[in-house]
C-alpha cells in the first residue's frame, strides 16, 4: 500500500560544508553520490546534521537514491533526512525504506529534484498489517531473511573454493 513519507516520518534538509572548510577525520559527510553509501568525505567537522539511524534521501546528484545510516554522520545539503517514527534506529526497515524509495529514481532528474516538499509527498510502497498500517516487524524479518540468505550463500561458495582448491 503507498505510504507518503512524511506519514511515516520526520523529513529535514542537510547542510553544507564546504570544500575549503573540511577538516578530514573520521566522520562520514554524506553526499549525494550512488555508492559508498552517499558517503562522500570523511571529516572532523560538526554541525546541526550530526546524527545516526536515518534515511538519506538525494535531492541532487544521483536524485532519489535513498541509504539507511546506523552510524554517527553528517549530511549535505544535497540530501534530505528521513527519520522513520515508528521504527527509528531500526536497520532493517531503514534498509527496506531506503531500498523502496531507490526504486522510484527513475521519477527524479537534474531539472526533477527530490527536495523537501516533494520528499514529504513521496509516496513509497510498503507491505501492511490487518489495520492497514506499514507491518515494521514484517519489513524488519524480511530484511533479516535476506542477511540471512546472503550469509549462507557466501558460506556456500567458501566451501566450494576451499573443497576446489584440494
Amino acid at each position: 500500500m503507498p505510504f507518503a513519507l512524511s506519514s511515516i516520518g520526520r523529513i529535514s534538509s542537510g547542510m553544507d560544508i564546504y570544500a575549503q572548510e573540511r577538516e578530514p577525520g573520521r566522520i562520514p559527510y554524506i553526499t549525494s553520490g550512488s555508492a559508498n553509501n552517499g558517503i562522500g568525505y570523511f571529516v572532523d567537522n560538526t554541525n546541526k546534521t550530526i546524527d545516526s539511524g536515518y534515511v538519506a534521501l538525494n535531492r541532487n546528484g544521483a536524485v532519489g537514491k535513498a541509504f539507511y545510516h546506523p552510524y554517527m554522520s553528517l549530511m549535505g545539503n544535497d540530501c534530505r533526512k528521513l527519520h522513520v517514527t515508528a521504527a527509528d534506529h531500526n536497520p532493517y526497515v531503514g534498509n527496506f525504506i531506503a531500498l523502496a524509495i531507490s526504486f522510484q529514481s527513475k521519477c527524479f532528474s537534474y531539472s526533477r529534484k527530490l527536495g523537501t516538499a516533494r520528499a514529504k509527498t513521496l509516496k513509497v510502497m510498503l507491505p501492511v498489517d490487518r489495520d492497514d498500517e506499514p507491518d515494521w516487524a514484517y519489513m524488519d524479518a524480511y530484511v533479516r531473511g535476506l542477511m540471512v540468505l546472503g550469509v549462507k550463500r557466501g558460506r556456500e561458495y567458501l566451501d566450494r573454493r576451499l573443497t576446489d582448491s584440494f
